[in-house]
């Protein structure tokens, strides 16, 4: 059970492609199990289960892995097929550029390629033709898939220096935050990833039928759900754990089970662009939202499983994290939202 939840600006962006090719959103949403009533909610998520769901949705209806944004179609199995060569690869180094080789066979090409250097490494967007790509989705899509694809493969994330961007700091940039872990760089000449070349070398741990499960659900669980166990932001949410009933550890005791100081634990949130607060904070609304869509639960009973006391508390800080209500929030779930 995922409890992570997605931003509803990316949840629109994703079917920028679809609209675009005629295709009726709505219906889209509804497959997924997505209301589009909660999307009228200025501040709503959706469960990482659901937007795994409507990548599956959009890429069998498109018939598209780029989801009608790309410069030309990529016929479904594109991605599968990428990955079925590079599982036989030994280093990650031999990963990106054998996926380089097997892009670039494509015109007009999407890809990402490695450029080496004696400090790091570096994952460079190389798109040619026109793109549909209003949100960005499509060129934040290639980064996470490419970054997130490597770190499964050879069992560890690959810990990000700085992510660039050819663009102006979109509305949603603060969501960038959480996707990337990393400084961030806009306005920038180039699309890029910059990492330690120390993971070149990284080996490839996966095996053939690791990834044929791995496929049954990617590339739309790479984008809905980050593998954090690595990351300090991860770690810490696994030890506040899902049980907000009793009370929260304090920082100094997640510091000591980490076997580290509270001052280097602080400066390693900050460096993944968080800090214990929000983790918590955001843990507490995911929550609040994984329960809310369980309609049998009354909304007193999901307070004190949030871990507050007083209702009218949680209420207050619901609505600073949605923007409405929980009951609002339960309506719009279940399609019956008032105009």
């Amino acid at each position: 059970m995922s409890t992570l939840t997605v931003s509803k600006h990316f949840v629109e962006a994703s079917l920028s492609g679809a609209e675009r090719l005629g295709l009726d959103s709505r219906a889209l949403l509804q497959e997924a199990g997505i209301s589009p009533d909660l999307l009228r909610i200025d501040m709503a998520r959706v469960s990482s289960d659901q937007f795994s769901r409507l990548m599956q949705v959009i890429w069998n209806r498109t018939g598209d892995e780029f989801m009608g944004m790309g410069p030309r179609k990529a016929r479904t199995g594109t991605f599968a097929t990428m990955c079925a060569l590079v599982i036989n690869c030994q280093t990650l180094e031999e990963v990106y550029e054998q996926a380089f080789r097997f892009s670039r066979l494509f015109e007009p090409m999407v890809s990402m390629e490695l450029e080496v250097n004696e400090d790091n490494a570096r994952l460079v967007a190389r798109i040619e033709g026109e793109i549909h790509d209003p949100s960005y989705f499509l060129r934040e899509s290639i980064l996470v898939i490419w970054h997130r694809l490597g770190s499964w493969l050879i069992g560890q994330p690959v810990e990000l220096e700085k992510a660039e961007f050819n663009y102006p700091r979109p509305e949603h940039g603060d969501e960038y935050r959480h996707i990337f872990h990393c400084p961030l760089a806009f306005d920038s000449d180039c699309i890029a990833l910059t990492f330690s070349k120390r993971f070149l070398s990284a080996p490839v741990i996966r095996d053939k039928p690791e990834m044929r499960q791995f496929l049954k659900t990617s590339p739309a669980d790479l984008l809905s759900r980050p593998d954090e166990s690595n990351t300090w932001t991860g770690r810490i949410r696994g030890l506040i754990g899902r049980d907000f009933s009793k009370p929260m550890p304090d920082f100094d005791w997640i510091a000591q089970e980490l076997h580290t100081s509270p001052q280097t634990l602080r400066r390693r949130l900050k460096q993944e662009n968080t800090s214990f607060q929000e983790i918590k904070d955001l843990l507490r609304r995911d929550m609040a939202i994984y329960y809310l869509s369980h309609q049998e639960l009354p909304i007193n009973d999901i307070a004190e499983r949030v871990g507050f006391t007083e209702p009218s508390t949680f209420h207050r800080a619901f609505k600073k994290w949605t923007g409405v209500t929980p009951g609002a929030w339960r309506e719009g779930e279940r399609g019956d939202l008032a105009e």
